[in-house]
C-alpha cells in the first residue's frame, strides 16, 4: 500500500480484536512517529507505549470519548512541553500521530485518536514528569472487523475539495 492509498482508505477504528501486536509492529509504529517532521526539527515529544490492559483501561477514563483505549492492543500517549507556551508543539504532536496512524494502517492495524481531558489523572497513572503534558493518546490494534481495512470509505463522509479550497484569496 502506498501513502496515497493509505490516506484514501484510512478510517478511525475503535473496536479491536484481542490479538496482541507483535513487537516489530509496535516498533514500526513508534519509529514512524519518531521520524515525523517537526518545527525546526525540535522533536518536541516523548511517547509512552502502553500494552498493559489495566493502564489502558485507566487511560480510557481520562477522556470523554477515549473509551476505545480500553480495548486496544497498544496505546501511545504523546507527551509535549506545555502546549500553551508554544502552539507548534501540538501541531508537531499531531504530525507524529498521523505518521504513526498511517504506518499502522499499512500494517493492517487500526487506530483512533483520543483527547485527554483529565491530564493530571493521566499523569498519576503514567508517572511522567511535571514539565511534560498529555493531551493526545492513540489506540492501536487489529480491527475487530477486518473488512474495514479493505472496504472503501463511505460516500458522503468528506466535503468536496471545491467546497473547502480557496485559491490565492477567499
Amino acid at each position: 500500500m502506498n501513502v496515497s492509498e493509505a490516506i484514501q482508505h484510512k478510517r478511525a477504528v475503535r473496536e479491536f480484536s484481542t490479538q496482541p501486536l507483535p513487537e516489530e509492529v509496535i516498533r514500526a509504529i513508534l519509529q514512524a512517529g519518531r521520524r515525523s517532521q517537526s518545527s525546526k526539527n525540535t522533536q518536541p515529544w516523548h511517547f509512552i507505549a502502553i500494552t498493559d490492559r489495566d493502564i489502558l483501561r485507566g487511560l480510557s477514563e481520562c477522556g470523554t470519548w477515549a473509551g476505545h483505549l480500553a480495548g486496544a492492543a497498544l496505546g501511545v500517549a504523546i507527551l509535549t512541553p506545555d502546549p500553551t507556551e508554544k502552539f507548534q508543539v501540538m501541531f508537531d504532536a499531531g504530525q507524529a500521530a498521523a505518521y504513526m496512524q498511517l504506518a499502522a494502517w499499512e500494517l493492517g492495524v487500526g487506530s483512533c485518536l483520543a483527547s485527554i481531558y483529565e491530564p493530571e489523572k493521566a499523569r498519576a497513572l503514567l508517572g511522567f514528569p511535571a514539565e511534560w503534558h498529555l493531551r493526545i493518546a492513540i489506540s492501536f490494534g487489529y480491527p475487530l472487523d477486518p473488512s474495514v481495512l479493505v472496504q472503501p470509505n463511505r460516500k458522503g463522509g468528506r466535503r468536496p475539495l471545491e467546497e473547502i479550497v480557496h485559491r490565492e484569496r477567499w
